[in-house]
């Protein structure tokens, strides 16, 4: 009798992999002449666990505001998780929806200013359902060049027309928009960009969209709890907060400490989106306790503003440690030739005790490897003196950007 294992439907034809070779032979080998061709060009990358306590200062991550183990945000996220359990349990359009979804929905929309807000259960996915829902096939979509990979999948995603234009050039959006076949647009940038640390020149495009009647999408992730007024972010400070034909998406992971994206907009953007974004359709809803945890830091947030000028003090303090422009937010880099150069300068601070983000292709815009720091309001006068000495004795010894 022949076994279970080896039964096939009657029809099906056994195919030996081609010369007697052994299943996964093709792939296999194809994986390790990627990973050589990686390791050859100085682009390999790996996971490196962070050890709790282990005496790394963190210029790397995104906790910028320090509120990831503040003890009422590590509590509002355990009393969720008791109220609630450990999962939504469904998708939002089934049963999970809770009520804490809806109470951080309120509250992020009045803190920022908007209209409404839908929790989704990333940023990422928050990007790809608001372009996928708002264009399609027959659409205009103009993006900076510089915009996060969330969006570039975005625009993909969405079958409609992309026009890439040079970072922040308002000029070149404007003749995008004016020159266009189609009725409807949307532009995309991101309000502090996620490289480079600068800011978008929001209030110009505002003005561009409004004339050409497009609609603008602005990446908030590095911008709410960062910058503008009380942390409210730049769509705030521009004045543009609660127009109808602006498009904000948040992510809960930094600034909030905690996990999570949502989108900002005029209600009848947010019942749009509940109707058609399939990032929200088919997903599970977000966790309660990263609900929780995000819910407690729009609270410290909203009752500590200081933060946000302790933060900007220390973005000020390392951007002149390394001689670059003090940032708009947490974010700034220094360019290195090379992405080897770069992973050696970034393995030269951990070996001081100092953790900084090393950025290559393909998650540079422009092709340029950097140190990429990232400030944080809780950052200590004796951490940042220490941060100080190490960069400037690594980056002395670095060749400089070609």
């Amino acid at each position: 009798m022949t076994p279970p294992s080896q039964t096939r439907p009657a029809g099906a034809r056994a195919v030996a992999p081609p010369g007697g070779a052994e299943p996964g032979a093709g792939l296999l080998a194809w994986l390790d002449q990627q990973a050589t061709q990686r390791a050859g060009a100085g682009l390999t990358r790996r996971l490196d666990p962070d050890a709790a306590g282990a005496g790394i200062l963190d210029l790397a991550g995104n906790d910028y505001l320090g509120l990831r183990g503040h003890p009422d945000v590590t509590e509002g996220a355990v009393a969720a998780t008791r109220r609630w359990g450990a999962g939504a349990g469904a998708s939002r359009l089934v049963t999970g929806t809770l009520q804490i979804h809806q109470q951080l929905e309120r509250e992020l929309a009045q803190f920022c200013g908007h209209g409404s807000a839908l929790v989704f259960s990333s940023g990422y996915l928050a990007n790809l359902g608001v372009v996928t829902s708002l264009a399609g096939p027959g659409d205009l979509i103009v993006s900076d060049a510089h915009v996060h990979a969330s969006l570039i999948d975005a625009c993909r995603l969405s079958r409609a027309q992309i026009h890439r234009v040079a970072h922040n050039d308002v000029a070149a959006v404007g003749r995008a928009l004016a020159g266009r076949s189609q009725e409807r647009a949307l532009v995309l940038t991101e309000s502090i960009f996620s490289v480079l640390g600068d800011p978008a020149p929001l209030a110009d495009l505002a003005q561009v969209c409004a004339e050409q009647d497009a609609v603008l999408v602005v990446d908030e992730a590095h911008s709410l709890g960062v910058a503008g007024p009380g942390g409210r972010g730049l769509v705030a400070a521009a004045g543009l907060a609660g127009r109808p034909d602006v498009v904000v998406t948040v992510t809960l992971s930094k600034a909030l400490g905690s996990q999570g994206g949502a989108v900002l907009a005029d209600p009848r953007v947010r019942d749009h989106l509940v109707n058609r974004a399939r990032t929200f359709i088919f997903d599970t809803g977000l966790m309660p306790a990263a609900v929780g945890a995000a819910l407690a830091a729009l609270g410290v947030l909203a009752d500590q503003p200081e933060r946000v000028a302790a933060l900007a003090r220390v973005a000020a303090a390392l951007a002149h440690a390394v001689d670059v422009p003090q940032p708009a937010g947490a974010v700034l880099a220094v360019a290195l030739p090379g992405p080897q150069q770069a992973v050696e300068a970034a393995s030269r601070c951990a070996s001081e005790g100092l953790r900084v983000g090393c950025f290559r292709p393909p998650s540079v815009p422009d092709g340029v490897s950097r140190l990429r720091l990232t400030a944080r309001a809780t950052l200590t006068r004796p951490e940042l003196d220490h941060a100080a000495r190490t960069l400037a004795t690594v980056l002395a010894t670095a060749p400089p950007a070609a």
